[in-house]
């Protein structure tokens, strides 16, 4: 029997001839919080929608706890959703909203008015019960439309932006605030969001999406210092991305330099990407660095300062560093070995239809 609380099996939707997701598989084990991140139309909303029973896919299966649930309508499906619009009625009480989905259930009263209790003190809003939606700020309308989902107790939660709206200071708040009840209630958590600081900081997983595929899955520590493709390694934080020529192993050449690294089993003489993040790249004095350059930029962050290194091949080097530097400063450039980070190149188109006829022989053999 499978340990996944959830389960997208070759998932594929289309809108308007557009392909939306293209075979997509994900599985999500209970009690963790999974973040679905990636840019506006790579499919992650249209994803959280398919496993909430708001839209169909075109083909594949939604498996909920060994059970198939794709043609489920979403009120049969022990799940909620929280939206970035929170969709609180106006009309009523911060405990009429909260006991809505009790109250359609025709649960006892005293035990809609404990959940109601409990719920509140969870998201530590106590003594609001008859207080109106009108009243409260964004924060707290975002805690109220968690506390009606976690009232049905449900055993996966979808939250699709929820903290979009909110200033920086209040979402840092609430990032905190969803790790704690996500820790509390021992909840599945899926949440999606284009926001690569967010998510970082709350999940356990994270699924890197782009145009329909799932173009990485792993902690926010491997996602960050290990991208597998030059996608994950520039939209998770900031990269250099350079081109190198792999000569052995632990050895690569960039702009004609070579630079030791750990990686191994990449060939010899082989073009390669190599990823190395700016905070990585160390400032030298001019005889001491691998490669020499020219500060061209300077940024300060207030807990460092960006810089832009010119080296002579033209490329410019992203540099965050503690220590202030001149422009027009001729500086170093050494890297520590683990800081380099080996890419294989993208496949040609040629190298791609020769891989995909190799593929479909050895499926006759």
């Amino acid at each position: 029997m499978s340990s996944s609380l959830i389960e997208l099996d070759h998932i594929s939707k289309s809108f308007d001839g557009d392909l939306i997701l293209d075979d997509l598989c994900l599985s999500v084990k209970p009690n963790t919080f999974v973040t679905l991140l990636g840019p506006s139309g790579c499919g992650k909303t249209t994803t959280l929608r398919i496993i909430g029973g708001f839209e169909r896919p075109d083909s594949g299966r939604v498996i909920f706890e060994g059970q198939d649930i794709t043609s489920l309508p979403a009120n049969k499906r022990r799940l909620n959703t929280v939206f970035q619009k929170y969709s609180l009625f106006p009309h009523m009480t911060i405990a009429e909203n909260i006991a809505f989905g009790l109250t359609i259930r025709k649960m006892p009263r005293s035990y809609i008015e404990d959940k109601i209790k409990y719920a509140l003190k969870l998201v530590n809003l106590q003594g609001f019960e008859n207080r109106s939606i009108d009243s409260l700020s964004g924060g707290q309308q975002q805690r109220i439309a968690i506390a009606r989902a976690i009232v049905n107790e449900p055993k996966l939660l979808l939250l699709d932006e929820p903290l979009g709206a909110l200033d920086r200071k209040l979402r840092e708040d609430m990032q905190y605030e969803l790790i704690r009840l996500k820790n509390e209630l021992g909840i599945t958590f899926i949440y999606v969001t284009h926001d690569q600081e967010e998510a970082m900081t709350m999940s356990d997983t994270v699924v890197v999406m782009n145009q329909g595929y799932i173009q990485q899955m792993g902690s926010p520590e491997q996602i960050y210092n290990e991208p597998e493709n030059a996608f994950v390694a520039d939209f998770i934080g900031e990269s250099n991305i350079v081109p190198g020529l792999m000569i052995r192993d632990e050895l690569v050449e960039i702009f004609g330099a070579k630079f030791a690294c750990v990686d191994r089993g990449f060939g010899s003489n082989k073009p390669v990407d190599v990823v190395i993040r700016p905070e990585d790249v160390e400032l030298v004095r001019p005889e001491d660095g691998t490669l020499r350059g020219i500060v061209t930029h300077r940024i300060f962050k207030g807990d460092n300062y960006e810089m832009e290194v010119t080296t002579p091949d033209g490329f410019e080097w992203l540099v965050h560093s503690t220590k202030k530097y001149e422009l027009d400063d001729r500086v170093g450039i050494r890297v520590d070995p683990y800081n380099i980070q080996i890419m294989n190149k993208p496949e040609s188109e040629d190298e791609q239809a020769a891989s995909l006829l190799k593929e479909e022989a050895e499926k006759l053999v």
